[in-house]
């Protein structure tokens, strides 16, 4: 049986952006080479800071994943593997809690929302100036839930810095923890 790697992007961050296009790498080198790369259409502008269009852009990205992911025959893979950023970590979460999938997670840079759909077999990674989450109740959530999350000093919500090599040096830790994860 095989090995299946969703990835689930955040808004403004696809799968050809650093995190997600290496955790594809890595994912492939662990042999998940059966991929689905969940999209998203959304036009409703700035969201952040405001719960209301939170919840609503949630609803509504998280119906076109539905959608997208409603021909999977799950049953068909041995493993399955969740890969998220920001508003895609709710999404894969909900997801995976809504429709009992038994899967690995890896949260790159969670909102607090996702934690209140408990995710199980996740890991998650969080820059301590991340503008769309309120940093510290992340980990401390995260922590009461026993998800292993990773801190990285001074990074956004991209999990970078002002420093492009010091950037490669969080992607490069980032990944090897994922790899490791996965190992």
């Amino acid at each position: 049986m095989k090995q299946l790697a969703v990835y689930f992007p955040g808004i403004g961050y696809h799968v050809d952006k650093p995190l997600l296009y290496y955790a594809k790498q890595v994912a492939n080198e662990a042999g998940y080479l059966d991929t689905i790369q969940v999209s998203y259409k959304f036009a409703g502008g700035n969201i952040r800071g405001d719960k209301e269009k939170m919840r609503e852009t949630f609803l509504d990205l998280y119906r076109q994943a539905e959608a997208c992911l409603a021909k999977v025959e799950w049953e068909k893979y041995r493993e399955i593997l969740f890969i998220s950023k920001s508003i895609g970590t709710v999404i894969s979460a909900a997801y995976a809690k809504k429709h009992q999938i038994s899967c690995r997670q890896i949260l790159y840079t969670p909102l607090e929302e996702t934690y209140e759909f408990q995710p199980k077999e996740a890991i998650a990674f969080l820059g301590d100036q991340d503008p769309w989450s309120r940093v510290e109740e992340v980990f401390r959530i995260s922590k009461e839930q026993e998800v292993p999350i990773y801190r990285y000093e001074g990074a956004n919500h991209s999990l970078e810095v002002e420093d492009s090599l010091k950037n490669l040096e969080i992607l490069k830790d980032v990944m090897e923890k994922t790899a490791s994860y996965l190992g």
